[in-house]
């Protein structure tokens, strides 16, 4: 059930949009990490830069100090071994109490956050309301993306954008190669038009907007170029200034562009896992990061707040961030086990960084929340 009292606010892969002029060469089916083999991701979720172009965030001139705490007297061995976990931490009231690394991971190596990059795209709607540059998220995406006008995104508020409660019709089965998640990414995009926003055009309504929550990774991507547009600034670049050098991030980030050259808003920034803390850090501290305040401590209060209740489980939905249901805690994910798990109360992050052997797994999941449970009766 979505709540009423929805503010307006609220991967997997880049677009690309239906067939036209056809100057653009797709992704090769052989990169299609949706239906790589487990043992491929565990080898290559390390270099996506290397093999799909990306745009290169640098480092923060000043890396924020991740000082160590005390350690925990907790092993979590097993755990990584049966969740095929590439990179663990946990962070207790700014301290770093555990860090282990998993599938030949180091320090200094990067991984593919999946739709943990949703949250970061959240964020930049945000700091681009706090600019000026978008005026408020009860606008219209089509004052923005004028091009959307006649199809499913009329009368489509940022905010149901940001929620995921726009109505248009998606499908988001990862293991359907016939579903839009799979489909967007092989066709060329046309030669005058946003792909992104090709593709979006084309969908038909299937619910008035704001009536019902439905997964869609291409409205991520819509949001990236909705704030692409409104800042004039490539995704990569406002990120940089915006997050990352605030936030102290010690390495660098890559943000996987679509076959226009564009970011994909809704998925794929590669980083190492202390930087991946990081970004917890900045959403538990409500964007008080040493660098200066991230968009407004209201955006994140709100973003984080749970604005779509999930009645059949225990987790809901805010702007581009997961919740709980006892509103205490929320979560930046990803498919094949990516996650930044945030408790304001203990004033913790916890993130995960795995090469999970499916993209979800509801037995997988449940597993990390036994883990969860487990490891904060240690703390």
């Amino acid at each position: 059930m979505i709540r009423r009292s929805l503010l307006a606010l609220a991967c997997a892969l880049g677009l690309v949009g239906p067939a036209a002029a056809q100057t653009v060469s797709p992704l090769p089916a052989d990169l299609q990490v949706l239906f790589w083999p487990a043992e491929r991701r565990e080898q290559d979720l390390r270099r996506m830069p290397e093999l799909i172009p990306h745009a290169r965030i640098e480092p923060s001139p000043t890396p924020r100090p991740l000082p160590q705490g005390e350690a925990l007297d907790f092993d979590p061995s097993a755990f990584m071994e049966s969740q095929r976990v590439a990179g663990l931490l946990v962070i207790q009231d700014g301290r770093v109490r555990m860090e282990r690394y998993g599938l030949g991971l180091t320090a200094q190596d990067h991984w593919d956050s999946f739709s943990m990059t949703k949250s970061l795209t959240s964020t930049l709607v945000g700091a681009a309301i706090a600019d000026g540059a978008i005026r408020s998220p009860y606008d219209l995406v089509t004052d923005y993306i004028p091009e959307l006008a006649g199809g499913a995104y009329d009368g489509v508020q940022i905010a149901h954008v940001l929620t995921m409660t726009s109505g248009a019709r998606w499908n988001e089965d990862y293991v359907d190669p016939n579903s839009d998640v799979a489909r967007f990414y092989l066709t060329p995009p046309p030669a005058d038009m946003d792909a992104t926003v090709a593709y979006l055009h084309a969908l038909p309504r299937e619910h008035p907007p704001g009536e019902r929550w439905h997964y869609n990774t291409g409205e991520t991507n819509l949001i990236g170029v909705l704030v692409a547009r409104a800042t004039g600034r490539p995704l990569a670049e406002y990120l940089k200034e915006k997050v990352w050098d605030p936030a102290g991030m010690e390495g660098p980030a890559f943000w996987m562009l679509d076959a226009q050259g564009k970011e994909a808003g809704g998925c794929c920034v590669s980083a190492n896992l202390r930087d991946w803390g990081r970004v917890g850090l900045m959403a538990l501290e409500r964007g008080a990061v040493p660098g200066g305040q991230i968009a407004t401590q209201r955006w994140f209060e709100r973003a984080t707040a749970q604005m779509v209740d999930f009645p059949e489980n225990d987790r809901g939905y805010g702007a581009q961030w997961w919740t709980r249901a006892d509103g205490t805690q929320f979560e930046a994910s990803g498919i094949f086990g990516q996650m930044i798990h945030v408790d304001p109360a203990r004033n913790l992050v916890v993130v995960f960084l795995s090469a999970w052997p499916s993209a979800t797994s509801r037995e997988r999941s449940d597993e990390r929340q036994a883990f969860l449970r487990e490891l904060k009766a240690a703390l």
